[in-house]
């Protein structure tokens, strides 16, 4: 069997790397003709930047075209490893760098939302000085994980996820490419193969080119010394789909978000796919249940009163059987959830406690006041027990009495907002009949 020998010890995605503006693949929002990163390149100033956006959507990478493109010297830190004292060290290297050519140095600091407050302060006085050009990368929303005082001395500017176009292109420019590539090789590549490594890799380029590089040089060449890949080869070479869902990070909220709109909009499908793309993801099913036990008492309540008890029962079974015939106890709960009818008259707790937290809580009417309690103070006082005038609702037709329960200065009040939907429909006719024996 005769197999390829790489040109170079380093991996294809390591060669493959842009090393100037016009070799980096997306973000065309920055990077395009007349965008911001571009103009910044063009102008030769750079200011203390953080780069925000998706793994693999090439925060690191565009970092290095712009050292390499503006001339300055480049130093690293990774936030997961180094810390204050490593970025002493840099910031030596710099003073002694300024003071014999007068240089700034751009400072890259990966991962940057996993330094804390005190570590991220640090930073300050050497982005003020100018000593240092920062450009930070994160996956986590910097309003959240970075202090104010440093986003306000950079400027934000969000990457986006590569798609499918934007990871054929670079599979294509590496089978070409005779200087870093395989472009000096025979290989032919179907555009099936293609298709596959960029639907799998899920806007990870570098893992795209390493599955092309694996399916390269494990695969024989033909009689007239061709490499030829199909998607067999390319299926084989990348066999797990790359996933973009981080349990922590913005994709869980956006997810989780997705998920509860989609079954307060009773779609079904929707809510289903949302739900797989968590659990697909990597997410706890019980947050999931948990939000549908939410869901089941906020965004139906009423209509469909006893869906939360379905819900728990899902619950129960799930934590009874486990993984992965769990599933189905999800997908039970999901559905009933996203197609029963829906309410959110349970939220009326709020506008009493809004009403309450402003305007305090009013006297007890004489007779809804505990009867024992009153006897004695009566008995004490000689004087006539307000609880005596209680009505028993039962007692009377219909159990049902006209009486006054809110403080005298809430009287005829409402926060109970019945919806029409399911079963809520027959709590609204409740009360339609008890104002109609008010009234009449």
């Amino acid at each position: 069997m005769d197999l390829f020998v790489p040109p170079l010890k380093q991996p294809l995605s390591t060669r493959m790397r842009p090393t100037s503006i016009d070799q980096f693949i997306g973000q065309e929002h920055l990077m395009g003709e007349g965008k911001m990163i571009r103009r910044i390149l063009e102008s030769k100033v750079l200011s203390s930047l953080i780069f925000y956006g998706p793994a693999s959507s090439g925060k690191t990478t565009l970092a290095f075209v712009m050292a390499k493109e503006l001339h300055i010297p480049f130093e690293q830190i990774n936030a997961v490893l180094d810390g204050v004292k490593d970025l002493r060290l840099i910031v030596e290297k710099a003073e002694k760098r300024r003071h014999l050519s007068g240089e700034q140095t751009l400072l890259f600091v990966d991962e940057i939302h996993r330094w804390n407050r005190s570590q991220q302060d640090a930073l300050l006085p050497h982005i003020e000085s100018g000593l240092l050009v920062l450009i930070g990368a994160t996956t986590e929303n910097p309003y959240y994980s970075l202090v104010s005082p440093l986003l306000s001395r950079c400027q934000l500017f969000e990457l986006y996820a590569l798609d499918v176009d934007h990871v054929k292109h670079a599979l294509n420019l590496a089978i070409k490419d005779e200087d870093r590539g395989f472009g000096t090789w025979s290989i032919v590549v179907q555009e099936e193969a293609l298709d596959h490594w960029a639907s799998f890799a899920n806007g990870d380029i570098r893992n795209a080119l390493n599955a092309l590089e694996m399916a390269i040089l494990s695969t024989p060449k033909s009689e007239d010394g061709t490499v030829y890949i199909d998607r067999r080869v390319a299926e084989e070479s990348i066999q797990k789909r790359q996933r973009r869902y981080d349990r922590t990070g913005d994709q869980h909220y956006h997810y989780a978000s997705a998920f509860i709109k989609s079954l307060r909009g009773s779609d079904v499908d929707a809510s289903l796919y949302w739900m797989a793309a968590m659990l697909e993801g990597g997410e706890d099913p019980m947050f999931i249940f948990r939000r549908l036990l939410i869901f089941a008492s906020e965004d139906i309540g009423l209509a469909e009163p006893y869906l939360i008890t379905v819900v728990e029962s899902n619950v129960r079974a799930f934590e009874q059987c486990g993984m992965p015939e769990g599933l189905y106890f999800l997908s039970h709960a999901c559905i009933h959830c996203a197609l029963a009818p829906k309410s959110n008259s349970t939220k009326s707790i709020f506008k009493v406690l809004k009403h309450i937290q402003q305007h305090g809580v009013g006297e007890v009417p004489d007779a809804l006041k505990d009867r024992t309690a009153n006897r004695l103070k009566s008995t004490y006082e000689q004087k006539e027990n307000p609880s005596e005038d209680y009505l028993y609702p039962h007692d009377f037709p219909n159990h049902w009495v006209e009486a006054e329960y809110l403080p005298k200065n809430l009287t005829n009040r409402t926060f109970y907002e019945p919806g029409s939907e399911g079963r809520e429909a027959n709590y609204w006719e409740r009360i339609q009949q008890i104002k109609r024996k008010i009234d009449s």
